[in-house]
């Protein structure tokens, strides 16, 4: 479980292509800083286990073909940086919310809109998902707990052949310490809706 508060921008150092996986080193020193074998850190929002710690400074996953072809994680390569979250601790202040790292779909960058002191960054929605996010509710865009600050549906649809779109308000924190400050129109990310509203709806149809 994760809170969607990002501690680091790390980096793809290594990449090796597996059968029907993919192994990547990735280098953050705060979070390997206590890591060990076993541990979960979330890499772009996906809930991700360390395989090995290497040089103190960087650690290794696996990552299975299902995550590859769900999350935006397949299209990393050594460069990419990403934004990194250990998992949380019971004693710790929930900063964000309640996110658990599982990708429920990916959405497309639309457009950015900057002003003084914030960026409006407008995301396409996937179809599937649109119903779970309202706004003033929680999303988590690639692995970052934001505020849905506005939702609307376009004439057209986008590239991904998605219609649906929410904004996000970026403030210059969220900006110079996430991997959000610099994705421009066409990047990928990774969505996770609120979980509770799925359960909720679960609860509904089963009576």
């Amino acid at each position: 479980m994760f809170t969607g508060i990002v501690e680091e921008l790390g980096e793809i150092v290594a990449t090796e292509q597996l059968a029907d996986a993919a192994r990547l080193t990735i280098k953050g020193k705060l979070v390997t800083s206590d890591a060990g074998h076993g541990d979960s850190i979330a890499v772009n929002g996906v809930c991700l286990t360390v395989v090995e710690v290497v040089d103190g400074d960087s650690f290794t996953v696996d990552v299975m073909q299902e995550t590859l072809n769900r999350s935006s994680i397949g299209g990393l390569d050594t460069g990419s940086r990403v934004n990194l979250e250990r998992a949380a601790a019971l004693n710790s202040r929930l900063g964000g919310h309640l996110v658990q790292g599982h990708v429920d779909g990916t959405g497309t960058v639309l457009s950015r809109t900057p002003s003084e002191n914030w960026e409006v960054v407008r995301i396409s929605l996937p179809d599937a998902i649109a119903r779970y996010v309202v706004e003033k509710g929680s999303i988590t865009v690639d692995g970052i707990s934001l505020t849905v600050s506005g939702l609307g549906i376009a004439d057209e649809p986008a590239a991904d052949g998605n219609r649906d779109w929410f904004e996000v308000s970026l403030i210059p924190t969220t900006l110079s310490l996430t991997n959000l400050g610099f994705a421009v129109a066409g990047t990928t990310v990774n969505l996770e809706v609120d979980v509770i509203a799925k359960y909720v709806e679960r609860l509904q149809q089963r009576g």
